[in-house]
């Protein structure tokens, strides 16, 4: 509300996107560190028409962040179910919400790729013709099918990062210039490089500077590309 009301504020350069994180769902199932940012604001249920009202603005450009998150889950088997489908139900919902409002999504996805995938494939009426897998962790398999999906590919802070069974190198390589976007995920993954302790918008330039060295361009043409994709994907 906060985001959709600071936006209103500027008629241009500041636009929001509307949608329950995952880790926001209260599901009674599974503890989270309090000191997880998101979980500010926490909901047992999503109040479809209040979300409705909300993204009744033109300067809600998107639904989300929306997806899966599988990081913090129960440790029993029938709980960890119960808790995978909730945020699938909530996800079934955004996704409607995104479809009668004609609005592309912005996927989170953690831990949680394949079934994410699977959801998608077996949900093809609310699966969105334009969307962003922001803060993209996979493999290349994951990689084409969301391409495959027509979706764009989100970068961060985290190709600076060393995760096993992601070389993020090849990702960007197979990422075709018109599919990527550079995001900082703010207030988290900060470049290595930089001392500070929270992410800025103004850290996108060392994103850019490390997708323009592995796609062999320059800096200049990575920041008109990617900002052109941003402004098709949303409209703006």
């Amino acid at each position: 509300k906060q985001v959709v009301e600071l936006a209103q504020n500027y008629e241009k350069g500041i636009y929001a996107a509307v949608g329950l994180h995952p880790i926001n769902l209260e599901t009674g199932l599974v503890k989270i560190k309090a000191d997880v940012n998101e979980r500010k604001s926490i909901e047992r249920d999503f109040e479809y028409e209040k979300y409705k009202e909300l993204a009744d603005s033109k300067k809600v450009v998107a639904i989300g962040e929306i997806g899966l998150d599988y990081y913090w889950k129960p440790k029993t088997t029938k709980k960890k179910e119960l808790f995978k489908q909730k945020q699938k139900e909530l996800l079934l919902k955004q996704l409607n919400l995104a479809k009668e409002l004609n609005l592309p999504v912005i996927f989170h996805c953690r831990m949680a790729h394949q079934e994410l995938i699977k959801f998608l494939l077996e949900n093809p009426k609310v699966r969105p013709e334009k969307a962003a897998a922001h803060s993209f962790v996979g493999g290349l398999d994951e990689l084409k099918k969301y391409l495959a999906f027509g979706f764009y590919i989100g970068f961060n802070g985290i190709i600076f990062k060393k995760i096993e069974g992601v070389s993020f190198e090849q990702i960007i390589k197979n990422t075709p210039l018109d599919k990527i976007l550079i995001e900082t995920d703010c207030p988290y993954l900060v470049p290595p490089t930089l001392k500070a302790e929270r992410n800025e918008p103004v850290f996108v330039k060392y994103i850019a500077e490390r997708l323009a060295k592995i796609k062999k361009l320059s800096l200049e043409n990575i920041a008109e590309i990617t900002t052109e994709n941003a402004r098709k994907l949303f409209e703006i």
